[in-house]
């Protein structure tokens, strides 16, 4: 089955790919995942916010959101952000956007409407009692969330919020219709280059599958340990 295969051509590229193209995935994920719980942090709180119309407008993005297809998301804000940015500022051509800023945005707005879902259960999940034993205290409602209700919501939401990471460490892979050099990405145009694309496509195959699940089976451990301390 794996007569015809070349395997030089995946060790000839392993550098490249590695060095290259998994430190731009790695560098996208980390960036949008840490973007995206601040974000997602705060529309949670909008949801949970008595104070009206936040609730209903953070429902309505995380809604609205949750329902498109990243795909389609990237597309168009690498597409029609250009435009959109020329309209405003009255320029005579489109503003050209940087790629990877571009798809930093993207993921971080898209990803904050998942991790706020996560976050909101959390917050949800911890007894009423301590943030009205802060408020009788005297503490306002930023000290109270910032200091009691946040950082244990953060803990016990811990493991989904890696698993979501982990989801999106894979949807990364979609910025290869931007000819980004991804990791996926490059390991599709060396394939192409050299006419190997079923070797580059399973090795990437591999690898992806690798990480995700090292990263899977360490989230179940911390899972493991956290139900132990609680």
């Amino acid at each position: 089955m794996f007569g015809d295969f070349d395997f030089q051509v995946i060790v000839k590229a392993l550098p490249y790919l590695f060095f290259t193209g998994m430190v731009f995935t790695l560098k996208l994920t980390f960036l949008a995942a840490t973007l995206g719980v601040a974000l997602g942090t705060l529309i949670a709180l909008m949801r949970l916010s008595g104070v009206t119309p936040l609730p209903q407008i953070a429902a309505t993005y995380v809604n609205f959101v949750r329902a498109l297809p990243l795909l389609l998301v990237i597309f168009w804000f690498y597409f029609l952000v250009p435009l959109m940015a020329q309209w405003v500022t009255g320029a005579e051509r489109p503003i050209p956007v940087d790629a990877f800023l571009s798809v930093l945005i993207t993921f971080t707005l898209f990803e904050a409407a998942y991790f706020a879902e996560i976050m909101r259960a959390g917050i949800q999940s911890l007894p009423k009692g301590q943030a009205a034993a802060g408020y009788a205290l005297g503490l306002r409602y930023w000290q109270v969330m910032g200091s009691l209700v946040l950082p244990q919501a953060f803990r016990n939401m811990l493991p989904v919020l890696f698993t979501q990471t982990i989801v999106l460490f894979q949807d990364t892979s979609l910025v290869y219709v931007l000819s980004l050099n991804d990791f996926l990405g490059i390991a599709g145009k060396i394939g192409q280059r050299d006419g190997r694309l079923t070797e580059m496509y399973l090795f990437a195959a591999l690898v992806y599958f690798a990480i995700s699940f090292a990263a899977s089976s360490a989230v179940r451990r911390l899972q493991a340990r956290s139900a132990i301390i609680r």
